[in-house]
């Protein structure tokens, strides 16, 4: 009997050896000028780096969109904050060193890479600016850290995404309620498409008035570099006279969009209706709406297909979501107020979230059990934690 006691305590001791593994991500912290390297191990989480950034000594950069080179090598972060115009950096994993560094647009925000092209694809959010015209997705290479082309969009765009085969990019314009496609080999938008649920797709653009608008100042080319007299043109946004135009924005606000893992449904997030809607590639036209809590802001896909993922900004939760069922399977308080990002672990088991707090209140990352839907620990970071991403697994 001791025996085989001992031979079952020694199997279990070995299944959970086996199974046990540690899981690194990468979390900006936007007022700090810091990324906070988290490990977690399956309990407990544990801040092994908080990591400066940028080159300013006295002024706060914005350390805003992050992700990490496919083969776990490098991670990249956009400055949004730049004067006047923001920055991607390029990091070393590991020593976590600064190597290059290329000048963008207006606020670059989220970025992907493409698995096709090897280039990021990095979206100009312009919060700053002038809120009446298009803005860009800039594609860098990252091999020679050099800027190749600049793709005119939406006003705002946010949620910088790719499909897995790396063939299309998608991105949303906030002011604009619109998704863009661009053809990832060709750099060229190939579709758009109102992020209206479909019962308010015929009124989703009613309030532009295109015959009131005043477009004399407007550059609408679709690949377009930014010349110095565009960027004459940006400085001059300020003085457009606003009583010769009738743009009202659509309400829906899209602020992310997520492939699903067999690229053929899309995941818009609008901030401003309350809803999730999902998009069939080949239609290309919404097929589902999820109903959300307030204030939905970005959302991912677990590898499995089995989960959406969504972080409520303006109701301080996280939604689970059932793909194959469409309902809401969990939903969790957030320990501070402003929920922000979400990555997902490759092997389908954890979704870490980013909570940017309030004030003088530190960041976190708390992380939920998507198997067992329970919170299970949180990591405390600098301040306004925003962009997240995933590094790797360890065993």
């Amino acid at each position: 009997m001791k025996r085989f006691t001992k031979f079952i305590l020694i199997y279990l001791i070995g299944i959970f050896a086996i199974s046990a593994k540690d899981y690194y991500i990468y979390c900006a912290t936007e007022s700090e000028d810091e990324v906070a390297l988290i490990r977690f191990d399956g309990k407990t989480a544990y801040v092994e780096k908080r990591i400066p950034v940028g080159v300013w000594p006295v002024e706060i950069e914005g350390p805003h969109g992050i992700t990490v080179s496919p083969d776990g090598d490098f991670w990249y972060l956009s400055m949004a904050h730049g004067v006047p115009y923001g920055h991607l950096y390029k990091y070393k994993t590991g020593t976590d060193e600064m190597v290059d560094r290329v000048e963008l647009g207006l606020f670059p925000a989220t970025m992907g890479i493409s698995n096709a092209t090897g280039l990021i694809y990095i979206v100009n959010f312009n919060l700053h600016g002038g809120h009446t015209e298009p803005s860009t997705v800039s594609i860098v290479d990252p091999e020679e850290m050099i800027e190749i082309d600049r793709v005119e969009t939406g006003i705002m765009p946010h949620g910088s995404r790719l499909l897995n085969n790396g063939l299309k990019h998608y991105s949303v314009a906030m002011m604009s309620g619109m998704l863009y496609e661009i053809d990832a080999m060709t750099m060229q938008i190939t579709r758009t498409l109102s992020t209206a649920p479909p019962n308010k797709k015929m009124n989703a653009h009613s309030g532009h008035n295109m015959k009131k608008m005043d477009h004399s100042n407007m550059k609408m080319g679709k690949n377009k570099r930014m010349s110095n007299k565009d960027k004459k043109g940006i400085a001059a946004m300020g003085k457009m006279d606003m009583a010769k135009m009738d743009h009202k924005m659509p309400p829906e606000k899209p602020t992310w969009v997520y492939p699903h893992p067999n690229d053929n449904l899309i995941y818009v997030v609008n901030n401003g209706t309350d809803n999730v809607v999902e998009i069939d590639v080949k239609k290309w036209e919404v097929v589902r709406t999820f109903k959300t809590d307030k204030a939905p802001y970005n959302c991912e896909v677990s590898q499995d297909g089995k989960y959406l993922v969504v972080t409520y900004k303006g109701a301080a939760k996280t939604g689970v979501w059932n793909l194959k069922t469409g309902k809401e399977i969990a939903k969790f308080n957030n320990t501070r107020k402003v929920t922000h990002g979400v990555v997902i672990s490759p092997d389908s088991r954890y979704a870490f979230v980013s909570v940017e707090g309030i004030g003088k209140e530190p960041g976190s990352v708390e992380i939920f059990d998507l198997k067992e839907l329970k919170s299970v620990t949180i990591a405390e970071i600098g301040k306004q934690a925003g962009g997240i991403a995933f590094w790797k697994m360890e065993d």
